[in-house]
């Protein structure tokens, strides 16, 4: 271990892989180490079964019913992958897909005064929904044509909307919608957490509602893809990029202390060796002191055994339930996932939910996505708190990812992957970077 590297990475949550794999193929040196003897961190996934419950303090042994403790996968952090977007972009270039298979998720829900409602993203599905009235779907359609023509580069599909000056509330207003539609487009279509996007420009949501149409273009029933045997394939699978790049790996190797000399970063001390590098990307669990909390995070795994009532029994299924719908600042989301993924028993379901936690009481905050799951055979709930480096690293050389937020897909870890990439580069990220060199000796070709 006693060597020099370019980069040392601390974690093997997703932003930490991805970002050794990028560096790895751009022919940087890279040491990734992890203190845990799994991947994945925070963003893993457990099995068998007997160990989640084991992780969440929970003295009894999962019940016969629950089939095989092996056959289970269970994810930590709920997320679904857009299917036209950056992680996907991501995983092609760098041909990580060839170690994993993915499934469509079944289909988007959103939560209107009580129940639940299949979100209408294509001009067919507005006219047919019972989310809306006759006149509004006409509107509606209106706006959802306004949004597909819409070219930034293109003033003649502007039709008076002023794509960097005009908000989005006003965009709204100049199609006359009412309330209910406002909560699903900003919330089931452009996937904001909070209502803060109206005062703003409406460029960034209108290309947000643009990537949830040509995601669900590509396949049909969802934008939302999920990969078989659980999250915890993608850290792995750019793992795998890294080390056939020459990148060292070592897990289960605890991390002593993070060698500083005169303000910048200089190596990783572990069992009494130091191992050298002019860079680090690490969690915020390596570097408490480098990073500040931002917020909670409430997740509660639900074990099933029966799909979500109207959700035409999907076995996968993602349910938004918009903040104005239950007098919160926040979105509640539940992500639900089966036996059809390899990551639970024959007949069993998993339904996370998730939200960012507004009050002292975050378990009753989350009441009405629970309501929608009875009968629950098992909850298993997690608080986690929320980080954000201090500083942007480019004096220390230390980059800290930020926690993973309550958002049902990884838009925003990609944001956070291709921001520290800029810091550490100093250039804008390029995913031509992340493809494969053509005459990869390494190419794994001939399996």
């Amino acid at each position: 271990m006693d060597e020099e590297y370019d980069v040392i990475v601390l974690g093997t949550g997703l932003t930490e892989c991805i970002l050794s794999g990028i560096m790895s193929v751009n022919g940087k040196k890279v040491l990734h180490m992890d203190r845990n003897p799994y991947y994945g961190g925070e963003s893993s996934s457990i099995t068998p079964l007997e160990e989640l419950y084991k992780r969440f303090g929970i003295s009894d042994s999962p019940p016969e019913s629950m089939g095989r403790g092996r056959d289970w996968n269970v994810d930590l952090i709920p997320k679904f992958l857009m299917a036209n977007g950056q992680l996907v972009k991501m995983l092609l270039y760098t041909e990580v897909t060839r170690y994993l298979d993915f499934k469509v998720v079944e289909g988007s829900f959103v939560y209107k005064g009580g129940k639940i409602y299949k979100v209408p993203s294509t001009e067919t599905e507005a006219l047919a929904s019972n989310l809306m009235g006759m006149f509004e779907k006409r509107r509606f359609r209106k706006f959802l044509v306004f949004v597909a023509n819409f070219d930034e580069n293109d003033p003649k599909t502007f039709e008076g909307v002023d794509p960097k000056l005009t908000t989005m509330g006003d965009v709204y207003k100049k199609f006359d919608l009412g309330q209910d539609v406002v909560d699903f487009t900003g919330h089931a279509l452009a996937l904001y957490r909070t209502d803060d996007y109206l005062e703003q420009p409406c460029l960034e949501t209108i290309n947000r509602i643009k990537l949830y149409s040509e995601s669900l273009a590509r396949y049909g029933k969802s934008p939302y893809l999920y990969p078989l045997y659980g999250l915890g394939e993608l850290p792995q699978g750019f793992a795998r990029l890294s080390a056939i790049y020459g990148g060292t790996y070592m897990l289960n190797k605890p991390v002593d202390e993070i060698v500083m000399e005169g303000g910048h970063v200089v190596g990783v001390k572990s069992e009494g060796e130091v191992a050298r590098c002019k860079q680090l990307i690490c969690d915020p669990s390596y570097i408490p002191d480098r990073v500040h909390k931002v917020g909670q995070v409430i997740r509660v795994i639900c074990v099933l055994s029966h799909p979500i009532k109207n959700t035409n029994d999907a076995n996968s299924c993602q349910i938004i339930i918009p903040q104005n719908q239950v007098n919160r600042k926040s979105d509640i989301y539940v992500c639900m996932i089966s036996y059809a993924h390899n990551v639970a028993a024959q007949g069993k379901y998993i339904a996370i939910v998730s939200t960012t936690v507004e009050t002292s009481d975050p378990e009753i905050e989350i009441e009405p996505a629970l309501e929608l799951l009875e009968p629950i055979d098992q909850k298993f709930v997690a608080i986690s708190d929320m980080y954000e480096p201090t500083d942007d690293g480019t004096e220390s050389q230390v980059f800290a990812s930020r926690s993973y937020d309550a958002t049902t897909h990884f838009e925003t870890t990609c944001n956070d992957i291709k921001d520290i990439y800029k810091r550490m580069t100093g250039s804008d990220f390029d995913f031509e970077n992340m493809k494969r060199k053509q005459n990869d000796v390494f190419g794994e070709d001939e399996q």
